[in-house]
Formats: structure tokens, sequence, C-alpha cells
């Protein structure tokens, strides 16, 4: 049985990650940070008591801007595999604590390569690096392009990327980065745009709220599934070679168009109900971003099923069923259709 560890496990990625590497038959040990509540509800439906004969879903108390914990985890745990999730990944959050975002995001990455390379063990290593490192190079983007980032929390992904790639070239270790461009799902963190519209939207239909403050409707994006981009996590590091991979669907669409898409599903006109607040502005922006995924699609296999509009419809629906409110049920019967045997849980 292969053994996974991952950190962010409780994240919108790291959840999904690890329903699909337990429908594999993995043992999946996972590492979250010791605090007076739990912040598992992502991973509770999947959870086992460790004590029970079948559990092989385990939890560690840890902390990235630890390094001795984090060793101390991955000398007693042995994986075979390394999934790097966690971060600080609100971008305009980074704006706020740069520090912090450089020591999480940036460092962190290198405490871990560090642990594998000293333990001597053929360990596998994913980085979860973003788009947001393109920031303004020109569109399409792919595994040439040059990186532009334009917030403290890009500039650590961009640290985090070149030291996976230089413990690859300079140790030997299998350490791979997946380029991947925005992926959302019901899962998505709340204080996301993504989650934020669909959440307003049941709420304005409850009569709960009134309006929705967003900042800049004008950036572009490649929306994908998440669902999906945790599988291409997975197929990377079952390569024979370690190597990086830009992930998206290549389609781009503006925050606008999320808005006008969601709210026109469920017979609502956006621009009754949004309004812009300035302090949800970022002092530097990424405009334009949109993969040019040929290689993943040549070297893999992979492409997505899911597109934009499937995907607004899909959260829509998750969050209307969460306010107990009867769903428009197109985007249940696409997942439906697409995904007859998925293995994550419905959401």
């Amino acid at each position: 049985m292969k053994r996974a560890f991952v950190t962010g496990i409780t994240g919108q990625d790291g959840s999904y990650l690890t329903e699909f590497l337990l429908s594999k038959d993995y043992e999946v040990h996972g590492i979250i940070r010791r605090a007076s509540t739990f912040n598992t509800g992502r991973i509770d439906h999947i959870y086992v008591d460790p004590h029970e004969p079948n559990a092989r879903l385990f939890l560690h108390y840890g902390d990235l801007s630890d390094s001795e914990q984090t060793s101390n985890i991955l000398y007693n745990i042995k994986p075979d595999e390394v999934y790097h999730l966690a971060a600080q990944s609100h971008v305009k959050v980074s704006f706020n604590m740069p520090e912090y975002t450089g020591n999480v995001t940036g460092l962190g990455t290198v405490r871990l390569l560090e642990s594998i390379r000293r333990s001597g063990n053929e360990t596998k290593f994913y980085q979860a690096s973003s788009s947001e490192m393109f920031g303004r190079t020109a569109s399409p983007q792919n595994e040439e392009s040059a990186f532009s980032p334009t917030s403290p929390y890009a500039v650590a992904k961009v640290y985090a990327y070149w030291m996976a790639k230089n413990y690859r070239l300079g140790y030997g270790l299998f350490a791979c980065n997946g380029i991947l461009f925005n992926h959302e799902s019901p899962r998505r963190g709340e204080i996301f745009v993504t989650r934020k519209i669909t959440m307003a939207i049941a709420s304005i239909i409850a009569k709960k709220q009134q309006y929705l403050y967003l900042g800049n409707l004008e950036p572009k994006r490649d929306w994908g599934f998440a669902p999906e981009y945790v599988e291409v996590m997975w197929k990377i590091l079952q390569q024979e070679t370690a190597d990086d991979y830009v992930v998206g669907t290549g389609e781009q669409h503006s925050v606008r168009e999320f808005v006008d898409q969601a709210f026109s599903y469920v017979g609502l006109k956006w621009d009754q109900y949004v309004r812009t607040d300035p302090k949800y502005f970022r002092p530097t922006e990424t405009e334009d971003l949109v993969a040019d995924s040929r290689k993943i699609k040549k070297t893999i296999g992979w492409a997505p099923k899911i597109r934009f509009s499937e995907l607004v419809k899909i959260m829509v629906d998750a969050d209307l069923r969460r306010a107990g409110l009867a769903t428009i049920g197109e985007g249940d019967e696409f997942l439906r259709k697409q995904f007859p045997n998925r293995w994550w849980k419905t959401d």
C-alpha cells in the first residue's frame, strides 16, 4: 500500500486529493495546525477513528513554519509521495501579511524539500505552483513563459517553484511543479471571489442579504473544476520522469462574466445586487491569465471535462442546497452525466 503525505489537507484541494488517494487504496497522512477548534469540515465525512483496523487516514499536528516538526513527521511516516498544497493562498491577504506569506508559502516548501533530501528516502514531491506567478506576462502562459509576479503570494510561489526545481536538478529529487490555473468547486473557501458570489446569491434569494460587495470585476482568469485538477496532481507523480506542467482549461473569463452567469442562472440581474467596494482592490493586479496546456495533454493525456458555464452552475446549485433552497439542477445533472462513478462526495 502506497503512503502519501498531504499538506493543506483540510483545504479544498487537500480534501479532494485525500478522497482521490483513498479511492486508489493509499494510506494518507495530513498535517493540521493545533487550535482550540477543529477545521476539518471538508474531510470529516471520510475520517475514520485511527484505532479502527480499516483506518487509512491519519492526521498529525504540525506547522510549516517549524522545520523540526516537519522533519519528524516525514521521518516517522516515510511517505512514497508528498503533495505540498498548504500555503497562505489568498492574494489580497498576502499584501496585508507579506512576511507570514513568505515564511509559510515560500520557506515552508524549502523545509519540506530539505527534510526529504536528508531522509534519503525515494519520496516523490509535488509542489502546488500557481498561475499567479505569471502576473503580467502576456497570455496564454505555458511552461516556457516568464514569471512576473504581482503580489507577495505570487512572489513566494515563484521562490517555492524554483526551489523545487533546484532540488530536482541539484540533488536528484523527484520534485515536480504543477502550475495550476484557478480551480473552483463547492468546497472553495468562503473568502474567495467565486464562493463569495455563489453564497451571496443563495443569501439574497433567502432574503438574508441585500447586496454583494466586490472589488475589481475586470481581471480575467482560466477557471476549472478542482476535483479534475487533483487527479492531475496524482498523474504528474506517476510519470517516469519528474517535470513541470501548466494545467488549465484554455478558456478565459472575467470576474464580471462569472457574476453575470451566476446571477442569470437563478433569474436575477446582477447589477441590481452587486456593489463595488474599493477596500477589495489590490495594490497591484494580475489582469490576464489563460493556460496553454498542450504539454500536459500530450504527455499525460489530460483534458478538462468541466468548462466555465457548467462550473458556475455546479457551484450555485451547491450553495442553494446548503441554504435549504431548491436548486436549479442543471449543474447537478451535468455532474451526474460527466462523472457517473465519481470518487468524491457530492457537496
